[in-house]
């Protein structure tokens, strides 16, 4: 009989076993939650990559029953999921979630979910390790975090307890010092994951397979040959009903301070000793480190005013509900930063991010110092461009490499071409959610994709000075209109020939 030869696009991907473990979720009700959290996990029992004994407990303020949560946990998940729901799968998964309801700096709360986290244990007649996830404001982050400890419910001599924290952890250098503080005064680094859902997009994650598995790549990855490195992070939204949260943060804070930042980093990383949490994440916070905080001729602002979008009229960030007509936060930052190191001396790198643009995209393109002599000068020759590398994070994950190539024909003329690898076609499958893989690898506890109390406030180091900056500066913004490039002004920032990628 034939042996069936080996599947090669199933190689690496098998599941790796998680300890049995109970998974409470602070914040229960609320849209992360709903939206991306309940899905995540019915997507993770889908597969079979859930353990054997898994259970999920809500907590929240809202006043409710068992049986009352569970309901809403299907029909978040039956809207929300990125797979047509099997009603097996979802009935055991939901089939013994708890709710606990109160206030969260009420003591009784956490003694009612003691008892339950108890009763799961006794059922299984072992003790689970235990995750809580902190889906909530982020006044909330050491609240629960220190109630937890007052509870007695943040160690366990027999299983593994882990805290998930979502962002932002903290809106300035002060406060995220304060709040690494509070943490680490109850638990040890170990036991802390600082989720930033970005690290578990694949395309993130394979920007570290390209440069550290790819002898071609690597050796060209330094100042001899990029000439320049530009992030982008574009949506074509507007602010919608957010009007409370983001006329407290703007762009600055919301996406450059934590997504972009890391981006970066997994860029410029030298190759670590091995792949384990601290040997990336030190490698990364070195990168941090070597960036000065940029210089105001370094960093530019701008609001959205009305224009169209996707042939539909949309008002300016002034005219949305909500805003204060006198507001002067940032739905457009762009940043051009300097990684002073030995790799990446003198290697202009730019980061722009801004809502009410031309289409959503998030992506980082390297583009390489041009060839030393331009041979090629027929007429109808578009020329010899730089070449590009053009790793998409979204919406569709992949990587591009552009090529000078010759137009078919007698003549010798130019043109780009792309050489391109997406992720749906090569591995006939969609890619798992980013919160699929940070919820696994917390309840693994495998912090390589989560940011270290160090790392947090390196990045605040950047970031802190033009938050003080563009505090104190009152006057009204650029205004660019929805729908498109963004504002011409960006364009200052760029250093020599240096163009922005069209977005």
């Amino acid at each position: 009989m034939t042996e069936l030869a080996e599947n090669p696009l199933v190689k690496g991907l098998e599941r790796l076993p998680v300890h049995p473990t109970t998974l409470v979720i602070f914040g229960a009700t609320g849209d992360l939650a709903k939206r991306k959290l309940l899905p995540a996990l019915y997507n993770l029992a889908h597969e079979g990559s859930l353990p054997e004994r898994f259970h999920l407990i809500g907590v929240s303020r809202r006043e409710k029953g068992h049986e009352d949560f569970a309901r809403e946990a299907e029909e978040a998940i039956r809207a929300f999921s990125r797979r047509e729901p099997d009603e097996k799968v979802l009935e055991e998964l939901l089939k013994e979630v708890k709710y606990v309801p109160g206030t969260f700096d009420d003591t009784k709360l956490y003694g009612r979910l003691k008892e339950e986290l108890s009763a799961f244990d006794e059922a299984a007649g072992q003790p689970l390790n235990r995750a809580f996830y902190l889906s909530t404001a982020p006044e909330f982050f050491p609240v629960i975090i220190e109630s937890l400890g007052n509870a007695g419910l943040t160690r366990d001599e027999r299983a593994e307890v882990r805290v998930i924290i979502e962002k932002p952890f903290g809106t300035t250098l002060e406060e995220a010092r304060d709040l690494n503080r509070r943490v680490l005064s109850v638990l040890d680094e170990h036991q802390v994951f600082r989720i930033d859902h970005y690290l578990g997009k694949e395309t993130v994650q394979n920007m570290l397979a390209f440069r550290f598995a790819n002898s071609m790549f690597e050796p060209l990855f330094n100042r001899n040959y990029v000439d320049n490195v530009q992030i982008t992070a574009a949506e074509d939204i507007g602010i919608g009903s957010r009007a409370g949260y983001y006329d407290n943060a703007g762009a600055l804070r919301d996406l450059v301070q934590n997504h972009m930042l890391q981006l970066l980093t997994l860029l410029c990383m030298e190759p670590p000793v091995d792949f384990s949490a601290d040997e990336v994440r030190s490698e990364k916070v070195k990168v941090l480190r070597a960036i000065p905080p940029p210089g105001p001729d370094a960093v530019f602002r701008a609001q959205y005013g009305p224009g169209a979008v996707g042939g539909e009229e949309v008002p300016g960030y002034l005219q949305e509900e909500n805003v204060p007509p006198d507001s002067t936060t940032e739905t457009y930052a762009a940043l051009r930063l300097h990684v002073e190191n030995w790799r990446w001396a003198g290697v202009p790198v730019y980061l722009r991010t801004g809502k009410r643009l031309a289409r959503k995209v998030t992506e980082i393109a390297i583009t390489m110092k041009p060839v030393p002599h331009h041979a090629f000068g027929e007429e109808g020759s578009i020329g010899v461009r730089p070449n590009q590398l053009i790793l998409t994070i979204q919406p569709n994950e992949g990587v591009a490499l552009s090529l000078g190539a010759k137009i078919p024909g007698n003549r010798m003329r130019i043109r780009p071409v792309n050489m391109e690898f997406l992720y749906g076609t090569t591995f006939m499958s969609q890619s798992p959610e980013a919160y699929e893989r940070l919820i696994m690898d917390a309840m693994r506890g495998d912090a390589t994709l989560f940011t270290r109390n160090d790392e947090v406030e390196a990045q605040w180091r950047i970031i802190d000075p033009i938050v003080q900056m563009w505090a104190q500066d009152k006057t009204p913004l650029p205004q660019y209109e929805a729908g498109s490039q963004g504002p011409e002004e960006a364009n200052n920032l760029l250093l020599g020939d240096d163009r922005w990628r069209a977005i």
